[in-house]
């Protein structure tokens, strides 16, 4: 499996822009990039061994703070039960703050049922302008900052680093092999791709995440992926997670 982009890179955008039936350039306010957050969670066994009273209590209580961040954060909840042994529950959580991301968690934490979930994993990255938006969509450009969240029910979570052999070619030749795989993801239609930065923030360089109503189509992609040319740069290892989104509340239910 291996990144793609809908178009050529191109540099950041500055507060200027040209605009074709306009001589002078027209100010133009530059969007903040958004903080992008996958934390996975694992239930300790002894959860399941209270009784179903209390821990309706304790998944009410932790419902009501996880919902008083919405309005600083989108927030989609993921359950993994069933599909993954290395977690039971997911949070795509996408904001402008860090300090917000960090203050649900440790809240999170103090609750009840917080005495009862380790993170598994947990990945941060920001939005950049590469992201995977159709050169036919009607977004505008300024939107490439901005992830377009939680449209499909199953999401597959990749987080990406290539070996040093990748900068070792010029950037010709991997926008060659960028553009191979483009041609690739473009046949999957129904495949909502995102593309986020982690160089810096984690070992990892990229989160690639792939949302889908039909998880046989991200498979099939994978197959795919696997074969082109720029798929040798591609350190191996690398978990993969399957996630279906879920209310909250479901979510809680599922781990017992």
């Amino acid at each position: 499996m291996e990144l793609f982009d809908f178009e050529k890179k191109e540099p950041e955008l500055s507060p200027l822009r040209l605009v074709s039936d306009n001589k002078e350039p027209q100010l133009f306010p530059v969007i903040e990039k958004q903080f992008v957050n996958f934390i996975f969670f694992r239930v300790n066994p002894d959860w399941r061994k209270l009784d179903l009273e209390t821990k309706r209590l304790f998944k009410s209580e932790f419902q009501n703070v996880f919902n008083k961040f919405r309005e600083s954060l989108l927030l989609y909840s993921y359950s993994l039960v069933g599909f993954d042994s290395k977690a039971d529950l997911m949070f795509w959580r996408i904001g402008d703050s860090l300090d917000a991301i960090q203050d649900m968690t440790a809240k999170l934490y103090r609750t009840n049922l917080g005495n009862y979930l380790e993170t598994s994993d947990n990945y941060l990255a920001i939005t950049k302008r590469m992201m995977f938006i159709p050169e036919d969509s009607h977004q505008s450009t300024e939107d490439r900052y901005h992830v377009k969240p939680g449209l499909k029910k199953y999401h597959f979570v990749y987080p990406c680093a290539k070996n040093r052999d990748w900068y070792t070619i010029t950037d010709d030749e991997r926008a060659e092999l960028i553009e191979q795989n483009f041609m690739v993801g473009k046949k999957f239609e129904n495949i909502r791709i995102h593309l986020t930065h982690a160089f810096g923030f984690s070992e990892q360089e990229y989160i690639v995440s792939f949302e889908t109503d039909e998880p046989k189509d991200f498979l099939a992609l994978a197959e795919e992926m696997r074969e082109t040319a720029a798929s040798k740069f591609t350190l191996r290892g690398m978990p993969i997670y399957t996630c279906r989104q879920r209310p909250l509340m479901e979510c809680l239910d599922a781990i017992g």
